[in-house]
């Protein structure tokens, strides 16, 4: 009890009622270690964030530990579970984890909490130290002793976080003269897959896949001041692998290469582009047909003796070349998105195509936020300013020989918005006009196409027509 509050007094920003509840939890370690027949631990925050001190232990029979480790750090490299426990409240379960003796662990860690202030952790740990030694083959042929070859290894795995990020990896070391030194099961794998039969004791030069050289390496470390990482993907026959090689300078110790096999990976971005190409393309053809059916209106169009008829035909065909126009966009773009103006800007072009026989000079005004639409929202967002455009032309600009169309689009937190607005003649809003084929299309695609809602505003200025619909669709 008088050597935790000693250590926690020194060591830590604990309040005295942190502390007493440390000591209540603490009488209970040894318990918990019979309990899980395990090493017990509690560990509080330091002062410095990136360390814990360890105030308390549980020993099991047969400990892996030969001294108390009571009044030592825990540090974040070493045992990031704890750490992470500490500052989080998150619990950790086989967490691997390096001791303060240099032995591997995986640990389970809890937090211990005073009201909802995180105040300590309780550690449980078991050994792997011989889960790390059958992963890790380590040769002894006498240029060091077996112990401080597994010392070596305990400090490349710590202090390069391999054991925690790379074990789906093939990992060698190789020693000053190039001769490897230390690989893991995984590195026999892939060699073993390529023809390989024994790679204990081989050069860099014979294992290296992309025929890079050790002389190169010397030099490469050479003109560098640090130590020094490469990463590269390379292709050989019919497989592709991912290597990062970490070039070290020192004694005996020259390249930690770490090689990933990452064929299925690559075959399957391969798929993935091969179906985006397909897509583009069903898109492209989209456009093409709905062009062609927007031709066979207009020759329909011309042959009809009906103005009304023609009016009706050449509506359609300005709502079909909206349509067309948004596949041609997904067309020339791999991803699911596309720039709102892109898509606006396209409608207007073809709006000013269809209306080029009108005897007056519109002028429209495109301006705002730019951001990106998803494709299910796309062909919708394009009829509803078509329709808006189109109304303009019909009905706006009546007895005027100029007139001007404003597009603003509005980025907002949590919606978009759009408003299509002219300085025409307007009308009157009271009367509804429901039950015009454009006004409906535009309501109901913005309801039930985009989930959102619309305002009207008009008088003998001109009219504004504004709706807005939010980011994600529920």
């Amino acid at each position: 009890m008088n050597k935790i509050k000693e250590l926690c007094n020194i060591y830590t920003n604990l309040t005295d009622e942190d502390v007493n509840k440390i000591i209540e939890v603490s009488s209970s370690i040894e318990l918990i270690a019979n309990l899980e027949e395990c090493d017990a631990f509690i560990d509080v925050p330091s002062k410095n964030p990136e360390e814990a001190i360890v105030v308390s232990e549980g020993r099991k029979k047969e400990s892996i530990y030969t001294n108390s480790v009571v009044g030592k750090k825990a540090l974040r490299i070493n045992e990031p579970g704890v750490i992470r426990t500490l500052k989080t409240g998150e619990v950790f379960k086989g967490v691997r984890a390096l001791t303060q003796e240099n032995r591997f662990v995986r640990q389970k860690v809890y937090p211990i909490y005073n009201k909802e202030k995180i105040i300590g952790v309780i550690i449980v740990e078991d050994d792997i130290s011989n889960e790390i030694k059958e992963d890790f083959t380590i040769p002894n042929d006498g240029s060091k002793s077996k112990r401080q070859k597994t010392h070596q290894l305990m400090n490349l795995i710590n202090s390069n976080r391999l054991i925690n990020d790379n074990l789906e990896s093939a990992i060698l070391v190789y020693d000053e003269n190039g001769i490897l030194r230390i690989k893991n099961r995984k590195a026999d794998m892939i060699y073993i897959g390529r023809g390989y039969n024994e790679l204990e004791g081989m050069h860099y030069d014979d294992l290296s896949l992309d025929n890079t050289l050790f002389t190169n390496i010397n030099k490469i470390l050479e003109i560098t001041e640090d130590n020094k990482v490469i990463t590269k993907e390379i292709k050989v026959g019919n497989f592709y692998y991912g290597i990062k090689r970490i070039l070290i300078k020192e004694e005996d110790l020259r390249v930690i290469e770490i090689v990933q096999d990452i064929t299925d990976i690559k075959n399957k971005e391969a798929e993935i582009i091969s179906k985006s190409v397909a897509i583009r393309e069903i898109h492209h053809r989209v456009k093409n047909n709905l062009q062609t059916v927007a031709s066979l209106l207009r020759i329909q169009g011309r042959r009809c003796d009906s103005e009304e008829a023609k009016v009706s035909l050449q509506e359609s065909v300005n709502r079909i070349l909206a349509i067309a126009a948004t596949h041609e966009l997904l067309s020339k773009d791999i991803s699911d998105e596309v720039k709102i103006m892109k898509v606006i800007n396209a409608i207007v072009d073809n709006a000013k195509r269809c209306f080029l026989n009108i005897q007056k000079e519109i002028n429209i005004e495109v301006s705002g936020d730019d951001f990106y639409i998803d494709t299910d929202r796309i062909t919708a967002i394009s009829l509803i300013i078509n329709e808006l455009i189109q109304n303009c032309y019909d009905h706006a600009f009546n007895h005027r020989e100029c007139g001007t169309i404003k597009i603003i689009v509005t980025e907002q937190e949590e919606f978009r918005e759009i408003s299509v607005a002219d300085d025409g003649v307007g009308f009157d809003t009271s009367i509804d006009k429901s039950s015009s084929l454009g006004m409906s299309i535009v309501k109901n695609y913005v309801s039930d196409k985009l989930k959102g809602d619309i305002d009207i505003f008009s008088n003998d200025e001109g009219t504004r027509i504004k709706f807005r619909f939010p980011i994600k669709l529920e």
